[in-house]
């Protein structure tokens, strides 16, 4: 089993009760966890940023609660942390012209680290499945059920 890395949607549902697709990613995570999971600094800064939002979260916390929040979450047995280690021209270079559009670009960059540090990326959206090339990275991404 490969090690997943959450995107920040998926993080963000996994660790808020609140969240709406939250029991969708908590029965995903129990059936993965065993092999592994992960985070980088961006999925993280994109926790506490979506997660201190108040638009998002009405009573959100402050980004410092938001933080100790997720520490306390990091110190799982199974979690890696990923530096973000490639350069984002490479990460993304075997999508080639799949990556078009200016709301692929951070999606793009997670799914080629993920792919880079042969791991898988664990999301609930599908359209990131557009940059793949079936025939050869398919199984480098997780699309969760809702």
């Amino acid at each position: 089993m490969k090690v997943c890395l959450l995107d920040v949607n998926t993080l963000v549902a996994l660790l808020w009760t609140n969240h709406e697709q939250h029991e969708a990613a908590r029965a995903w995570f129990l059936a993965h966890q065993r092999g592994g999971w992960a985070t980088c600094p961006l999925t993280q800064t994109g926790f506490i940023r979506v997660s201190s939002n108040p638009r998002v979260f009405p009573d959100a916390p402050s980004p410092g609660k938001a933080a100790e929040i997720l520490a306390a979450n990091l110190g799982h047995a199974n979690h890696y942390f990923w530096k973000d280690e490639i350069p984002f021209t490479r990460a993304v270079a075997p999508f080639g012209a799949r990556l078009s559009g200016h709301q692929q670009v951070t999606d793009a960059y997670l799914l080629g680290l993920a792919i880079h540090k042969r791991g898988v990326l664990a999301t609930f959206d599908a359209a990131i499945g557009a940059l793949l090339d079936p025939k050869s990275q398919a199984n480098s991404l997780e699309i969760i059920s809702v």
